[in-house]
């Protein structure tokens, strides 16, 4: 849960499936911004399940080819879903990390610090919507960082700051679920009665909020995004039972981990 947000400056992103075009743009902004490789990019089907993250690519755009409207009146929709590490209020990396590497910062934003990590990868194991990815040259985990380094300066994200459909806006959270509200009721009065939104509540809230253009039903196989998120029960226990006694688990995690690195260089 967030501790650490002070009153308005908790940031969010509006991401509107109705006004995405999968143009990919902002995938390319992050990747200028931090700095990543820039490696062949494919589309996630949503059919086949989520999108694959790494620790050069922090945004996907997932698809899916909707057919909607009655027999004989039917038409082909495609639905494009932006996604990256959705900064979660109730983040199940923040309650599992043994090293107190994983955090949310002033923004709300859920940030590793990379001095602390210490590569043991619970994170990505327990993570809901699996977006956290593996650096192993570097052995520790990294994400989207809701571009922190960006909002420090005053500036919006690179993806929100690069979007050319006005897909993604952003802005302080309170301000951002009141434009999500509105675009629900403008979307509602134009004929769409399935519109919904997404990361209002979830996990006790999202840094980012979507605007569903078909709704929450079945929104795994739509968008990519699990209906109902929750925490792993793993983390759950890890927080209650095993983060009292984390100094010495980190002591001993780490230990093991540079006695594995050291014999893995020795059989080299």
């Amino acid at each position: 849960m967030v501790n650490a947000v002070s009153a308005g400056q908790e940031k969010s992103i509006l991401i509107d499936i109705s006004k995405c075009t999968g143009c990919r743009v902002c995938v390319q902004a992050c990747k200028q911004w931090n700095r990543l490789p820039v490696e062949e990019y494919k589309f996630s089907k949503t059919d086949n399940g989520s999108p694959r993250f790494s620790a050069i690519n922090w945004i996907n755009i997932v698809f899916k080819q909707y057919i909607n409207g009655a027999e004989g009146s039917e038409s082909e929709k495609w639905i494009y879903t932006r996604q990256s590490c959705m900064h979660c209020r109730n983040a199940a990396c923040v309650i599992v990390c043994p090293a107190n590497a994983i955090t949310h910062n002033v923004f709300g934003a859920v940030v590793i610090d990379e001095k602390k990590c210490i590569g043991c990868n619970y994170c990505i194991a327990n993570c809901t919507f699996n977006v956290v990815g593996f650096d192993h040259s570097r052995n520790i985990a990294r994400k989207c960082t809701l571009c922190s380094d960006r909002l420090a300066k005053g500036l919006a994200p690179a993806c929100a700051h690069s979007c050319p459909t006005g897909a993604l806006t952003f802005g302080d959270r309170s301000d951002i679920l009141n434009l999500a509200s509105a675009r629900v009721e403008e979307l509602k009065k134009n004929g769409n009665k399935n519109v919904e939104l997404y990361g209002l509540s979830e996990l006790e809230g999202l840094q980012m909020v979507y605007v569903l253009s078909e709704g929450k039903e079945d929104s795994q196989s739509k968008y990519g995004l699990p209906e109902n998120p929750r925490v792993p029960a793993s983390a759950q226990v890890w927080s209650y039972v095993f983060k009292p006694v984390r100094a010495f688990l980190v002591m001993v995690l780490a230990f093991a981990l540079w006695v594995n690195k050291s014999e893995s260089k020795h059989a080299e």
